[in-house]
């Protein structure tokens, strides 16, 4: 079981949408929509910081770009359902070690 809750093996690809918005321009705070085709869509809050965003995020074309693979990350090792409600991106790496190196973009 991971931090977000049981695992399961790969992405599923009946992952229809992951829609990334961010309320105010002026924080690293996100709202993130799943919606899986002909399953139960689930809505996250998500943080980041300045510092993740530099280090991992830095070859992502905006925040919301880095959000939504992140959320592709995610979505390989666990169902949008147990997917927590509300995280900050650093605390991803505490149950997947693999995490860092998959997510950041040369």
């Amino acid at each position: 079981m991971g931090i977000l809750g049981a695992g399961r093996p790969a992405y599923d690809d009946t992952v229809d949408t992951i829609d990334v918005t961010r309320p105010s321009a002026d924080e690293l705070r996100f709202v993130v929509t799943v919606t899986p085709d002909g399953g139960t869509a689930t809505e996250h809050t998500v943080t980041v910081s300045d510092r993740t965003l530099e280090i991992l995020g830095a070859g992502y074309p905006d925040p919301e770009a880095f959000i939504r693979a992140c959320f592709r990350f995610l979505l390989e090792h666990e169902p949008n359902t147990s997917i927590l409600a509300s995280f900050d991106v650093d605390v991803i790496e505490r149950y997947f070690p693999g995490f860092p190196e998959k997510i950041r973009r040369r």
